[in-house]
């Protein structure tokens, strides 16, 4: 059995073919592309959302700072609140109050009113006397209820209106209808145009007296009235002859709107004189509780800035008066506690300068001696030559050991002077290498330059910047394990920077913070091969601060470490970002999310060539072979300065299993 499927209407609408719907979906993909990569739509709206901000930013800001004026807008907002809702209930109960009393009244005056007009019409005929005038004799009924109507009207002395229409009027709307030509009115009321249509259809479809609030208009004349509103009340009656009519009372509502009228703009200057009340005396509370508050944060700005000697003026007996008295109180200690820290740091520097100093002299002849045993040492036995060797060794290291410390002292006591001048580094990065080469040799490590191809010109202290690469390329060495070590060059924008990275043990997750403390060991079981006094991070991070750069580090366990170091390109000027990341390029996160971006590209010819035969001819783009990665942009913001990145046990042993390490 063959069963025919329907087409779908998209395709009906559109064509069919693939190729018109390929070709559709190509065009919404441009535009989609036209749209994201800034169409001019797109530019006059961020054009203009820019121009909008910028007005209003410094209200934004003032907005965010003054506590002052957040808590009486806070004020004014809730009060306004309350007055408005306080308001709508007093209008709603003293409206509902004046039309309860106005209909009450109205009800009860119409119906005396309707009692004089049936009883008029009830009255037997009479030939004479005082009454002929509403006699039956010789009148018709037109003419009897003209003058009910004048009667009815002349009690009311503006009180109300009067007016009589034909029975059926409701139901019968048409002009020339029946019954409209018996309409009539007091005081130019058009009687049509003031009776709802819904209010003559309940009269003449039921007994009784109905009300409803409507409008009384009044016909063209030379001193036309404007229409007002009004309460009519209606009944069904019937005329001297027996047929019905309906007769209507309309009560102008003029007094009780003048009434509510008088109501509201009282209650409206009473509230605007409530809210401004309101926010005047939250203006003053907060200024109360506030002033003492900026206070205590201006001299807490300056006691920051170091002026220790600053204090809060007390007043008073109060909460705010105790705050202030306790503020004094720790300023005070703080300003003893720093002044005690102080004079210890100043006592600490002045004994490290001081036994570095007068050590030296001590040295110096401990050194003369130990030269004499050691260049006689061939004429001693073996142990003793030994020896000889061994004192001349650790003599060199005391003497680095005293080097460090008089350059620390130098740092600690602000006597550190930079003598900047242009320089290339790929010079000071040679001669690095060419002194670290015999320690790269004795270790199988090969040292690799990158981005040496163009100079790197930066104002800064060539002895500094050397010392600083010394420190990090040695550790580089020494930790590497023997596996290659990379130091790169790069520069962008006002920025320059040397990274220098080996694959080696790493850094534990927390170390990459602490690696620039004095004396620290990631291993304190690990041995000096160098000869390092453990001090040289730490006079390298002084030295990256002196020309205002950074030295930063990074590492990951079992993956190796990168240090770098980030320098301005002219001296005094701020470093807003490093040419070159922090996380290098070969490390496991970004190994794993490369993987991931070649995994979903090469997904990505499947599921083009599943959608249509003209998607499928676009090619993946790919990775081109040995291709340079781009830079980071020196704008770009630099972190906290160390990462390290861990990995699991089992992985590390796998990744170094693939390696042969």
């Amino acid at each position: 059995m063959v069963s025919a499927t329907r087409p779908d209407p998209a395709d009906v609408q559109t064509g069919a073919s693939g190729g018109s719907r390929s070709g559709s979906r190509r065009w919404n993909l441009r535009a989609g592309r036209l749209l994201r990569g800034g169409a001019p739509a797109g530019r006059v709206l961020r054009l203009f959302v820019r121009l909008v901000r910028r007005p209003l930013l410094p209200a934004v800001r003032l907005w965010r700072r003054n506590i002052q004026l957040r808590v009486v807008a806070a004020t004014l907002l809730i009060s306004l609140s309350v007055v408005l809702a306080l308001g709508f209930v007093v209008i709603a109960q003293v409206s509902k109050g004046l039309l309860d009393a106005k209909e009450e009244a109205a009800q009860s005056q119409a119906a005396g009113g309707f009692a004089v007009a049936q009883e008029k019409a009830n009255t037997p005929a009479t030939a004479d006397g005082p009454d002929a005038a509403d006699s039956k004799v010789g009148r018709d009924a037109s003419t009897w209820m003209n003058s009910l109507v004048k009667q009815l009207a002349s009690g009311g002395q503006t009180a109300f209106e009067v007016a009589a229409l034909g029975a059926g009027t409701g139901e019968q709307t048409q002009p020339g209808a029946q019954g409209v030509r018996g309409a009539r009115a007091s005081g130019n009321v058009d009687p049509t145009a003031s009776v709802p249509l819904r209010l003559r259809q309940a009269v003449n479809h039921a007994t009784g007296t109905f009300k409803t609030f409507s409008e009384i208009r009044y016909t063209s004349g030379a001193e036309q009235k404007q229409p007002e509103p009004a309460l009519v009340v209606g009944k069904r009656l019937t005329d001297i002859n027996g047929d019905p009519y309906d007769l209507y009372y309309l009560f102008p509502l003029t007094q009780e709107e003048e009434s509510l009228n008088l109501v509201k703009s009282t209650i409206a200057t009473a509230g605007l004189f409530v809210v401004v009340l309101l926010s005047g005396i939250a203006w003053l509370v907060v200024r109360q509780v506030v002033s003492p508050v900026r206070m205590a944060a201006g001299i807490a700005e300056r006691l920051s800035a170091g002026r220790l000697q600053e204090r809060m003026k007390v007043t008073g007996e109060d909460d705010i008066a105790r705050l202030g008295e306790a503020f004094n109180k720790m300023a005070q200690n703080l300003q003893n506690k720093i002044q005690q820290l102080e004079e210890l740091s100043r006592m600490q520097r002045r004994f490290v300068s001081d036994v570095s100093h007068e050590l030296r002299t001590p040295l110096t002849t401990v050194r003369m001696a130990a030269d004499v045993i050691h260049d006689a040492r061939v004429d001693f036995d073996p142990v003793t030559a030994r020896s000889a060797e061994l004192l001349a060794g650790q003599l060199d290291r005391f003497e680095s050991l005293l080097a460090d410390l008089l350059e620390i002292s130098r740092f600690d006591a602000g006597a550190a002077a930079l003598e900047a001048e242009p320089i290339d580094l790929r010079d000071v990065v040679r001669r690095v290498i060419d002194g670290a080469e015999p320690l790269a040799e004795h270790k199988g490590t090969r040292i690799r330059v990158l981005g040496d191809t163009q100079p790197v010109i930066a104002e800064a202290d060539a002895r500094r910047v050397e010392r600083v690469l010394r420190n990090l390329v040695v550790n580089a060495v020494e930790h590497g394990e023997g596996r290659d070590v990379v130091v790169r060059l790069a520069s962008a924008g006002g920025a320059v920077a040397i990274a220098v990275r080996d694959y080696g043990v790493g850094l534990k997750p927390g170390e990459a913070t602490r690696v620039f403390n004095r004396f620290w060991r990631a291993d304190p079981a690990r041995a000096r091969t160098t000869g390092g006094t453990g001090l040289g991070l730490s006079i390298a991070v002084e030295d990256a601060r002196l020309h205002g750069g950074w030295l930063q580090a990074w590492g990951e366990p079992g993956g190796g470490s990168q240090f770098r170091l980030t320098l301005p390109r002219t001296a005094d000027e701020p470093l807003r970002g490093s040419p070159i990341p922090l996380e290098p390029e070969d490390s496991r996160a970004n190994r794993a999310k490369a993987a991931a971006e070649a995994a979903g590209r090469s997904a990505a010819p499947e599921r083009s060539s599943a959608e249509g035969a003209d998607r499928s001819s676009i090619p993946p783009r790919s990775r081109v072979a040995g291709a340079v990665p781009v830079p980071a942009d020196p704008t770009a913001l630099p972190g906290s300065g160390a990462r390290v990145v861990a990995r699991p046990a089992d992985q590390a042993q796998q990744e170094d299993r693939a390696d042969g390490r």
